[in-house]
């Protein structure tokens, strides 16, 4: 006899319109390029800026991997400036990422208080979000997209109000590659009854090998990891794996992460293992408002 095994119909799940939600972050708060300042001054931080800035000059690849907090915290516009300025060619974000930035476009606010929500079973459950996420993976899905390129072109075909603001959305339009990694159950969209495991799977299996052919040409290049500090890591050192085992060469890389405290992942798979070839690595204790704000700023100065 066949064992029966238990699941939660989430078809049954209710769902509430994002205008009742209230929010902890606007447009406001966003640090517009022009603003951005040198906060940290370091002369590790100065060594690794101007790592970045020899990298830029001699054409070599630059990876931006990012934990979605960096968006919640207002630097967005610096990460698309930093994109269309051609220092960052590739940007890897895990699920969580992509709604943040979405939420912004739709709404222009994002962020909204778990701890009240969660008493009532109605966090992460907005109708709005859920559903045109979802709806823009399945028809990338369909198409062969990855799960990055799936967003980034629905915000497109939708024309949200504050596309300008989106990460995905400028990726999109710049062509460069925003990959997205997920752990199925960790992002608030996967709650939804809209919600289909396999187009999530196909997408972001897809974007995995996209991420590994941009780290086949990281020779020379650099490797930065911002407010991550399980998922990409792994992802990036996994994907550094593939792209030796396939015979490329990439041994000399600077690698740096960047975050409030020192997690053990980033500080292996990210600086660590990966430069033990040649290359160096950096790690930056501090808050991504400052460290991302003279990010910017030192490398525009310098390029």
């Amino acid at each position: 006899m066949e064992k029966v095994i238990k699941m939660l119909d989430f078809s049954r799940i209710k769902t509430i319109s994002i205008k009742k939600r209230k929010n902890k972050v606007k447009l406001n708060d966003l640090i517009k390029p022009e603003n951005s300042k040198v906060l940290i001054n370091t002369k590790e931080f100065n060594e690794l800026s101007n790592h970045i800035i020899n990298a830029y000059k001699n054409k070599k690849q630059i990876i931006l991997m990012m934990g979605a907090h960096v968006i919640k915290v207002g630097m967005s516009l610096l990460i698309i400036d930093l994109m269309k300025k051609g220092v960052i060619k590739h940007i890897a974000m895990n699920g969580a990422g992509p709604i943040h930035d979405f939420e912004l476009a739709l709404i222009g606010e994002t962020s909204e208080y778990v701890e009240q929500t969660i008493e009532y079973g109605t966090f992460g459950m907005i109708e709005e979000t859920g559903r045109m996420l979802n709806e823009a993976i399945k028809e990338g899905a369909e198409n062969n997209y990855g799960l990055g390129y799936s967003i980034g072109k629905k915000i497109s075909d939708l024309n949200l109000p504050n596309k300008e603001c989106s990460i995905l959305y400028n990726a999109y339009n710049l062509n460069i590659p925003v990959t997205v990694h997920v752990a199925i159950g960790t992002d608030i969209i996967h709650q939804h009854p809209s919600c289909d495991g396999a187009a999530v799977g196909k997408t972001s299996y897809k974007d995995f090998k996209i991420f590994a052919e941009s780290v086949s040409r990281m020779e020379g290049g650099v490797i930065l990891n911002i407010g991550c500090a399980v998922i990409l890591p792994e992802v990036f050192l996994k994907a550094l794996t593939i792209a030796r085992n396939l015979g490329y060469k990439v041994e000399n890389i600077t690698a740096a992460n960047f975050d409030m405290i020192d997690h053990y992942r980033p500080r292996e798979n990210v600086v660590q293992r990966p430069t033990s070839l040649g290359g160096k690595g950096f790690i930056i204790i501090e808050k991504h408002e400052k460290t991302v704000p003279t990010l910017h700023r030192a490398v525009m100065e310098g390029i």
